[in-house]
């Protein structure tokens, strides 16, 4: 029978959960097959079926007897309670106070929202906020669907588990980890956040490292939430060979953002450890800060901060990734709108391998702002940008273009500095055996850039773009006074202008077919040019990195920055082919050439950095450059590209890349073959391939590998392998990789990882590295 709160007879029922409503309007219903007031014990008893709703609370028992003279309320058999906050409490009888304030609860089950579950023989509700579990079990993984009774994954057991809401944590006392079953811990006192909160003060789970030159170590870190904006976390990792590494970090939150400040320091015991290396001294540390705060919708500044004792601290103590060889220390302002972006900076690097020399590094001061005007400008679209750039470099950066000059203790793939005392003295013969990757002095230089084009398709759909480019230049050049041959010695001011115009054009022939449809489309653009002038006088810094490939060949200047700029008229061309198959995928296929037909070639012409040459663009007739990329299906794809001497079709550079998902594995590659350039410093062949793949096992294993192979050396150079399992309380990843480090004797490292994730109790991280073998 089900009767309204408002009724004489369910007003008596009312009263089991009278003091717990929250809402004074809050209404009872009440459904039982029987509702007994039993006169002489005072009691009121719903029999059979008994459901309960009362302010998003659910309580469901086979029979409820409400205990007038005491406020108890006990229900029995199948007893289920779902509070209004998600939290499903399962029981075979439970006890509570009128206000649920306080009781206890036998056979004893409760799972949270958030899936967490606790087991306990016995369990005592105190003072309002306390719940105390006498032989409790917790874990947070789901328990067997097919076996209830296998235990979980894992679980921890203890004699008495406490939980404090007020305080937020839950104790556990004299506790054992078990995995499967199986006890493989035993601690007599843990404490942990429970489910609700998301920062509080405790410890971390440990970490674990070991290396030759540092030992075994570990850490357990300890986060102070001072409040819930501002926390430290305190990181002291103890080694065996060198001691204590002190290492903490502060953050802070603030309404427009955030900043961070890290700081870490040893005395170490043995520096024997690291003879010959930047690692030999009593003392290494470092600092680093981080900041980014939001002026408004548009605009954020920040900055990035470094500062280490030596350049190869960070790995050494692994404070940082293998593959990170150098960190740089800036501030920033940026702005971005619908059309426009500004960014000012001032940066400064630091290299962390042992050959990089730090007075080779510049201080670079650099504005960019650009901007795509919304209203059309003769009908077409005009964008300009600015660029200001300043450095100041201690030392210059020479590198040599034969291995004859190159310093010694250097090895391929390194340094290779240039050793000038072995060149001589003749300039002729310095600028031909070396290159200067960086100036010594100031430089700087405020370019600006202005685009307009516009795109006409007449009446047989040929497309006839039109556009002006103009490139302005100011620079001051105080290089140091050195007997270098690349650039002056004396203060230098110079202006340099270079505008163009030109014309592209393309002509799609599309056809379609019973197999698809295909287009067909050749392309043209002329560009008229005066020639570039003060070759050498403007320091390259920016535009060093020139790949001729498909990708720029119809770019209006090829060169990668502001201080170099094409000069004279040229013509680059090409044809272009796509085909969409029914159920077949898409083929692209580009293929093309550039042709300097007036004025000087600027690509032929070194600069300090010998920028150009051996590009494939410093002849008239540039090499060939194609493109051919097939897909299939969505999940293959196949990219190849190709630059072929104009003269003979040799190959000079050839890259192919692909990958494919086939159900669950996971394959990618990549193979790549370049030919020598010893005017930039290569003075070899070279040619590698790399493979990657994964395994999705099942839904919770899956294992992933990686190999390089250096056709050069003749040899296998890198290796990954490594096997994970993630399920929704447990991770494990167990990894092996094997690379070679860049210090002066090329030593291959292999390194183990193994990363153990438990739950809302975290992650626990063990990494060894050990040298293997050198190579020269």
């Amino acid at each position: 029978m089900a009767q309204d709160a408002a009724t004489p007879s369910s007003a008596a029922a009312g009263e089991l959960l009278t003091q717990r409503k929250t809402d004074p309007n809050a209404k009872m219903l009440v459904t039982a097959d029987e509702l007994v007031y039993d006169y002489n014990r005072n009691e009121v008893i719903a029999d059979g079926n008994v459901q309960i709703y009362y302010d998003g609370a659910v309580l469901e028992a086979k029979r409820v007897v409400y205990d007038r003279a005491n406020n108890r309320l006990k229900a029995d058999g199948g007893v289920r309670l779902k509070d209004k906050d998600g939290k499903v409490i399962a029981a075979e009888s439970l006890n509570l106070s009128e206000n649920f304030a306080d009781g206890f609860v036998n056979s004893l089950r409760i799972d949270t929202p958030d899936n967490l579950h606790f087991a306990a023989a016995r369990a005592d509700r105190e003072g309002g906020d306390t719940t105390v579990l006498t032989s409790g079990a917790y874990t947070p993984c789901e328990p067997c669907k097919t076996d209830t009774t296998k235990p979980p994954l894992w679980q921890i057991k203890a004699a008495r588990i406490i939980h404090k809401e007020k305080e937020q944590t839950i104790y556990f006392q004299n506790a054992s980890l078990e995995f499967l079953g199986v006890p493989i811990a035993w601690v007599p006192y843990l404490e942990a956040p429970d489910p609700t909160v998301k920062r509080k003060s405790g410890f971390l789970m440990p970490q674990f490292i070991n290396t030759s030159e540092i030992g075994f170590g570990g850490t357990v870190p300890y986060f102070w939430n001072i409040a819930p904006n501002m926390d430290i976390t305190f990181s002291p990792l103890i080694v065996s060979k060198q001691g204590v590494v002190l290492d903490g970090e502060f953050r802070h939150r603030l309404e427009t953002g955030s900043y961070s400040v890290r700081g870490a320091w040893i005395n170490q015991q043995d520096k024997d450890e690291f003879l010959d290396t930047p690692g030999y001294r009593d003392d290494r540390g470092f600092v680093e800060t981080h900041g980014r705060f939001y002026i408004n919708q548009n605009w954020y500044w920040g900055w990035d901060g470094w500062l280490t004792s030596d350049k190869t601290f960070l790995e050494d103590y692994k404070f940082i990734k293998d593959s990170v060889k150098e960190v740089t220390s800036q501030v920033y302002l940026v702005g971005q709108g619908d059309r426009s972006y500004f960014d000012l900076r001032g940066m400064y690097f630091q290299g962390l391998t042992e050959y990089d020399i730090q007075d080779q590094q510049p201080v670079v001061g650099v504005l960019d702002y650009s901007k795509t005007l919304g209203q059309s400008v003769f009908g077409g679209e005009f964008s300009y940008d600015f660029n200001f750039t300043t450095l100041t470099r201690q030392e210059a950066d020479l590198r040599a273009t034969s291995a004859a000059f190159a310093m010694p203790d250097t090895y391929e793939g390194a340094s290779n500095a240039c050793d000038l005392s072995a060149v001589g003295a003749d300039p002729a013969q310095q600028r031909q055996d070396c290159l200067m990757r960086g100036m010594a002095g100031t430089y700087t230089r405020l370019s600006g850039v202005a685009n307009w084009r516009r795109t006409i398709i007449d009446d047989a759909g040929q497309m006839w773009t039109p556009f002006l480019n103009a490139q302005v230049d100011v620079a001051s050049v105080q290089a140091e006074e050195q007997d270098y041959p690349w650039l002056s010695s004396s203060d230098q001011s110079l202006a340099r202008a270079m505008p163009a115009v030109g014309l592209e054009y393309r002509y799609p022939l599309m056809s379609t077919e019973k197999w698809g449809t295909q287009t067909l489309e050749p392309i043209a653009q002329v560009i008229i040019r005066p020639n570039e002038t003060d070759i050498g006088q403007f320091p390259n810094e920016d535009a060093q990195s020139l790949i001729f490939d498909d990708t720029n060949l119809f770019e209006i200047n090829k060169f990668s920055g502001y201080d170099r700029v094409e000069g004279g008229s040229r013509v680059n061309y090409g044809l272009q082919y796509n085909a969409f198959l029914n159920n077949g995928g898409q083929i692209n296929a580009l293929i093309g050439q550039s042709y300097q037909f007036a004025g000087q070639n600027s690509y032929a012409i070194g600069d300090m950095a010998n920028t150009g040459l051996e590009s494939g663009l410093d002849e008239d007739l540039s090499d060939y450059v194609a493109r051919l990329y097939y897909a299939p299906t969505q999940n293959f794809a196949l990219i190849n590209r190709f630059r072929f001497d104009e003269d003979d079709w040799s190959v000079e550079r050839y890259e192919v890349e692909g990958r494919t998902t086939i159900n669950k594995l996971t394959l990618g590659a990549i193979y790549g073959l370049y030919a020598a350039q010893p005017l930039l410093g290569y003075y070899e062949q070279r040619e590698g391939v790399l493979g990657t793949g994964s395994y999705k096992i099942n839904q919770n294993w899956s294992v992933q590998a990686a190999a390089r192979y250096n056709f050069q050396v003749d040899e296998i150079d890198y290796t990954l392998f490594g096997v994970s399992y993630m399920d929704e309380c447990f991770g494990i990843t167990l990894s092996y990789k094997s690379d070679y480090t860049e210090s002066g004797n090329r030593e291959r490292v292999d390194t183990v990882l193994l990363t153990l994730t438990l739950r809302t109790l975290g992650t626990v991280g063990v990494s060894t590295g050990l040298g293997s073998s050198s190579s020269e």
